[in-house]
Formats: C-alpha cells, sequence, structure tokens
C-alpha cells in the first residue's frame, strides 16, 4: 500500500494515547492513531472505567444489606453475576465507542493493527488487510503495559485469573486467594468479598496497599478485616498447584510454608511495559525493566519519538498517560508546557473503604529531611459523614513546619476519590496551611474534614 505522511503518529489509543492525538489535532498537526486491539486501552475496557463499574454494583449491594440502618426494608437481597458484568461491560463499550466519535470529531485517521518502527520517522502498521506505512517527524509511544505473570503463578482463565479474567467471570469464587494487595489486586478482593467469597488476601511486603501511608494502610486493614478479608502479610505464594477444580497455594511466611486450598486465584503482581516487536532497541531507545526510558517532558532520547504513559514507568495511573499526552503534544507544536510533578499526581484505589494520596507520606517527609506537622481528622467527627451512615474514616494532611507547604494529604474512607483533588490543586498551586485555613468550606459536606485536618496539624481543630 501507499505509504502516507503525518505530522504526528501515536502509537496507542489508550488515555495517553488517544488524548496526546486529540491535543495534537486541536493545535493544527495532521494526526494518525494506531491501535491493535480496542479503542481507549486497557483503561476504558479491561481496567478502570469496567473495575469501577463491578465496585458501584457491589457498594450498592453493601448499602442494600444496610437498608435497616436507614429506616428502609429489603428483603430476599441477592444478585446475579452475569447481569452485572453484562451492566459493566456495557459501560466499557458506551465509553470505548466514544473514542471512535473523539477521533472522528478532531479528524484523526485511526489505524487499526500492530505497529512496529522500523526507521526513525517511520511506522508500519500490519492488520489482516496487509501493511500499511505512515510516516512522521514525531512519533509517540503510548502502548500502555499488562499484567506481570510470575513463573508458576500463570494465569489459565479458569483457576487462576488476571484482572481481565476477572473482569468477566464465569463463575462467582467461593474461596478467593488474592495475590497482592496494590489497588488492582484489592479491588478485586473488595468487589468479589462484598459478593460473598471467602477471600483472602497476600502481600510480601510489610502492609497492604503499601504505597499509601502507612497510617491509612493500618486503618483500611482493619476495615478489610472488619468485612471479612483474611490478610496474609509478609507472605509469598511459592507456587499453585493445580487440581480438579481447585488450586492449592503454598505460602511462605516467617514461620515457614503452609498450604491452603482455593477454587480461584487473582495474580494482581504488577505490570510489565507493552515494549516487545516495536523495533525499539534497534532504533537505539533505552529500556529499563520493561519501561522506556524519558526525561521529564517524555523524550526518548531518539529525534522525534517520545513514549508516555505505562510504557514511560510509575506512577501508572491513566490520568498521569492523559497528561503527558498534552504535554508532549504541546511540545511538538513549540509550546512551552511545565513537566508533570509525580507529587502533584493523586493515587486513588476504590476499594471500600476509598483509599486516596497525593504527596509524600509521613514517613518520606521524614526521610527527605523535612521538619514536619501531621494533622488527622476522623469521619465520625463529621456531620455529613453520619448522615449518610459511613463514619469510618480519616483525612490526614503533612505539612513542612517551616515554611507550611502541603507536602502530602491522606484519606481513607467513603468519596476520599472525589476529595482529594483539593488537595491536588493545592499541591499544584503551591497551597500553605494558611491559605487552606483561610478557605471556607461548604457545609454539611465531607470536604470539611480536610479543613480540620489541616487546623489540626497547627493545634486548631475544631470539631474533634
Amino acid at each position: 500500500m501507499a505509504e502516507q505522511s503525518f505530522d504526528v503518529v501515536v502509537i496507542g489509543a489508550g488515555p495517553g494515547g488517544y488524548v496526546a492525538a486529540i491535543r495534537a489535532a486541536q493545535l493544527g498537526k495532521k494526526v494518525a492513531i494506531v491501535e491493535r486491539e480496542h479503542m481507549g486501552g486497557i483503561c476504558l475496557n479491561w481496567g478502570c472505567i469496567p473495575t469501577k463499574a463491578l465496585l458501584r454494583s457491589a457498594e450498592v449491594f453493601h448499602l442494600m444489606h444496610r437498608a435497616k440502618d436507614f429506616g428502609l426494608t429489603a428483603d430476599k437481597i441477592g444478585f446475579d453475576l452475569d447481569a452485572v458484568v453484562k451492566r459493566s461491560r456495557g459501560v466499557a463499550g458506551q465509553l470505548s465507542g466514544g473514542i471512535g466519535h473523539l477521533m472522528k470529531k478532531n479528524k484523526i485517521t485511526v489505524f487499526m493493527g500492530a505497529a512496529t518502527l522500523p526507521s526513525v520517522g517511520v511506522v508500519t502498521v500490519k492488520n489482516d488487510k496487509g501493511t500499511e506505512t505512515l510516516k512522521a517527524p514525531d512519533i509517540i509511544l503510548a502502548t500502555g503495559a499488562r499484567a506481570r505473570e510470575l513463573p508458576g503463578l500463570e494465569a489459565d482463565g479458569d483457576l487462576v485469573w488476571t484482572y481481565k479474567h476477572a473482569l468477566a467471570p464465569k463463575r462467582m469464587p467461593k474461596k478467593l486467594l488474592v495475590i497482592g494487595s496494590g489497588a488492582i489486586g484489592i479491588e478485586f478482593a473488595s468487589f468479589f468479598n462484598t459478593l460473598g467469597a471467602d477471600t483472602t488476601v497476600v502481600e510480601v511486603m510489610d502492609r497492604v496497599l503499601p504505597v499509601e501511608d502507612a497510617e491509612i494502610s493500618a486503618f483500611a486493614k482493619k476495615q478489610f478485616v472488619k468485612q471479612g478479608m483474611k490478610i496474609l502479610e509478609k507472605t509469598t505464594v511459592k507456587k499453585l498447584d493445580r487440581g480438579n477444580g481447585k488450586v492449592t497455594a503454598h505460602l511462605e511466611d516467617a514461620k515457614g510454608t503452609t498450604t491452603q486450598e482455593f477454587d480461584t486465584v487473582i495474580s494482581a503482581v504488577g505490570i510489565v511495559g507493552n515494549v516487545e516487536n516495536l523495533g525499539l532497541e534497534a532504533l537505539g531507545v533505552k529500556i529499563d525493566r520493561t519501561h522506556v526510558v524519558v526525561d521529564e517532558y517524555c523524550r526518548t532520547g531518539v529525534k522525534g519519538l517520545w513514549a508516555i504513559g505505562d510504557i514511560a514507568g510509575a506512577p501508572w495511573l491513566a490520568h498521569k498517560a492523559s497528561h503527558e499526552g498534552v504535554i508532549v503534544a504541546e511540545m511538538i507544536a513549540g509550546q512551552h508546557p511545565h513537566p508533570i510533578k509525580p507529587n502533584t499526581i493523586a493515587g486513588c484505589t476504590y476499594c471500600h473503604p476509598q483509599v486516596a494520596s497525593v504527596g509524600l507520606t509521613e514517613a518520606k517527609a521524614k526521610e527527605a529531611g523535612y521538619d514536619i506537622k501531621v494533622g488527622r481528622f476522623p469521619f465520625i467527627g463529621n456531620g455529613k459523614a453520619i448522615a449518610l451512615g459511613e463514619p469510618e474514616g480519616m483525612v490526614k494532611t503533612v505539612f513542612d513546619a517551616k515554611t507550611g507547604e502541603l507536602l502530602g494529604a491522606h484519606m481513607v474512607g467513603a468519596e476520599v476519590t472525589e476529595l482529594i483533588q483539593g488537595y491536588v490543586i493545592g499541591r499544584t498551586l503551591e497551597t500553605t496551611e494558611e491559605d487552606l485555613m483561610h478557605t471556607v468550606f461548604p457545609h454539611p459536606t465531607l470536604s470539611e474534614m480536610m479543613h480540620e485536618s489541616v487546623l489540626d496539624a497547627y493545634g486548631r481543630a475544631l470539631h474533634f
């Protein structure tokens, strides 16, 4: 087929790639985007969005069981797993289709197929119809990542699942083992546990949600255990013996090795970047532990070649990928955007209770040499939380004692994934404790706890 020329070619149509394509088109560039599987990438199809749809069903199911607490009656409460999954897939499908509409609206040419880079400035796209060659002075890699699989723990889709299998389960687990307590692992543990699975979570580190502030992790763990989860920390799954309808897990901790039987295992032990079969090494692209090495502006070091999102390293978050896409598009257009500051990117985990954070944990702030002030405020002291029937939770803030800079904020409880953006804006605007103290927070809202936590850091809390 004939060669086609563009100003920008984006490889990968996930939240990083499609946003980069749209922004580049807005800036007057002729743009092509190449996608091997699904418009919207993992996030819209097999990640962020469908998991939230599942978790919403679990949340409603949980509330139905608490109907009496709200003066309501609900009889014969149950669920239809197939219908729950169907709704989730429908939500994903709706949004994935919306990406196609956005591509048309912005006059972005879409090529479905597998991309390779035979030379600088050239992309070949192979599909069932043949091979097409695209040329562009700027190429953006946004190929994302996939589930990491450890030797002996590989998924088979029957007894051992990855997140993809867990999103469209063929059956409801009765006795479930989740390996890994990061965001993906703990969200699936929360979903299936709420629906009634006997759930055990194994974490190799010394606490669940290990990237979070230790105090928040401890609070969350207490709630998980209260809900019936079994949490095994400092524990490794050495191997899985698969039998007829069951898996025997060999678990090792400081006391030795034990075995437990499960009917389902979900492996959530991290991700690996999709860097293979692109031709990157031949171009001179540096790859470190399956991720492309980039500078603060997402440049790979090869002229005209950029990398964004999961393939470009941590934090592995959709919103980080999207913002990097905007930065790169603006750089290509000759603008001068600010680079991303990792400590201003929020992390959100949609388990029950929710967990959200931005910036430095208390421990990291101390390690960095800061003299700190720490504030805390519990949900039980907030009128809106009590009215919602959600009194379990906490907001924690960490400040530089010398300058008043907000170093970090950490939350656990109802709707904290929505609240955290207030502190994200504060971090971006380099807010001090004085700015936050002088801000009038609406009443009655959960956000008032954000104010009270700041006040508490300076001995001025009003409602606790």
